[in-house]
């Protein structure tokens, strides 16, 4: 009976063990919480393209030709001609220097010239008739020489006087001062009244050519060589042959200038201080809406790159060591990162030499949400992208 009821306490104590192990197994995998979905990323596909190849430069304007205007002649001046601010044609008066005393002059120097050509006249009827006499020797052969030589000198009394009757009246044209060039006039710097002197340091005005205009912008040197070298191997190719069209903004804002411009020359001389050098482009301003001095951007199109990689901006990040990294889905929805080399921006996106090969899909939007080796949910990217329009597998 002992025994039995021994037999009967170990089952009791056995199927107690049992039930508290279940409930304890019950609790523990209602503790454990479920596993997390992958992360759901925006995906772009990797295709060739042909890409046109742009850089944004800072730089300014400049008017297309300049012209500062000073007096030729000394004197007062009697009037001016001109508005201040208006527009003026070459040729134009500006403005009158009293002529007065220029007068006189050439008036002198007319003079001068009348009784030049009075003792010539004598010197060559003496010199006609010695001729005619040293034949018969009635006067000597030094006599003729002398009044030979008198008749020299009187010829270049002559030239000399003559020469001073147009000095006087080049002086005298030099009273009016005229627009060398068309353009817009600034202020002017004297009044009626005012004297002034022969080539003076300070400008009376100066006139600008407005239309068309210059626009100056800059450029490491380092890209202007990577852009030559790849036009060498075929990288890159012009846009247009013999031209390299240039678009222009005036502000982060706005649209791009109404007139679309030419690249005319880049810089031979590297700028020592910053490593750049300068380029030139010219754009029609018919309506002289660009003024110079303002500061604008410039896209210059520089050329066209066949079969070029290229990935958004937004899915580019950065090492610390400064090495452009991008996000790879491989083809079991795991990402991986992976150091690509980029040469340049092109849009909003990152022109790829090395690092991808066409098919790959990269993350674009979600980086927040990886890590490697984590698998996400890939799906095509909605934002829009302008050198990547495939979308994901």
């Amino acid at each position: 009976m002992v025994k039995a009821n021994a037999l009967l306490s170990m089952a009791v104590a056995a199927g107690l063990t049992v039930a508290l192990g279940g409930c304890q197994e019950k609790k523990q995998a209602a503790a454990t919480p479920p596993a997390a979905p992958p992360a759901e990323v925006s995906v772009a596909t990797i295709e060739p393209q042909r890409l046109p190849v742009t850089t944004e430069l800072p730089g300014r304007t400049a008017a297309y030709r300049v012209a500062e205007i000073r007096p030729q002649v000394s004197g007062i001046v009697l009037k001016r001609f001109f508005r201040e601010g208006s527009d003026v044609k070459a040729g134009d008066q500006l403005y009158q220097i009293d002529p007065a005393t220029y007068e006189a002059a050439l008036a002198s120097a007319q003079a001068d010239i009348q009784k030049a050509e009075a003792n010539l006249q004598a010197a060559r009827n003496k010199a006609s008739r010695y001729g005619d006499l040293v034949k018969s020797s009635v006067v000597s052969k030094q006599d003729f020489d002398d009044v030979t030589a008198t008749l020299k000198q009187n010829e270049a009394a002559l030239a000399a006087s003559k020469a001073a009757y147009n000095l006087a009246r080049i002086n005298l044209d030099y009273t009016k001062v005229f627009a060398p060039i068309s353009g817009r006039i600034g202020k002017s710097a004297v009044t009626e009244g005012a004297l002034v002197t022969a080539n003076q340091a300070t400008a009376l005005a100066t006139i600008q050519q407005l239309d068309p205009i210059y626009v100056d912008v800059t450029q490491t040197a380092s890209q202007l060589m990577q852009l030559r070298q790849d036009m060498a191997t075929g990288r890159i190719r012009p846009a247009e042959p013999g031209k390299i069209p240039v678009s222009l903004f005036l502000s982060a804002a706005d649209a791009p200038y109404g007139q679309r411009g030419e690249l005319q020359f880049s810089d031979v001389t590297v700028d020592p201080g910053t490593s750049s050098v300068q380029l030139r482009a010219v754009f029609p301003n018919p309506n002289q809406d660009l003024l110079p001095g303002l500061f604008v951007r410039a896209r210059v199109e520089q050329g066209v790159a066949e079969g070029a990689i290229a990935v958004p901006q937004a899915a580019v990040t950065r090492g610390p060591d400064g090495a452009a990294q991008v996000w790879v889905v491989g083809d079991d929805n795991k990402v991986s990162q992976r150091i690509i080399k980029t040469e340049r921006v092109v849009g909003n996106a990152w022109l790829v030499s090395d690092g991808l090969r066409p098919g790959e899909r990269i993350v674009v939007e979600g980086l927040q949400k990886v890590k490697p080796g984590a698998p996400v949910k890939p799906v095509p990217v909605q934002s829009t992208v302008a050198v990547l329009t495939t979308p994901a597998r």
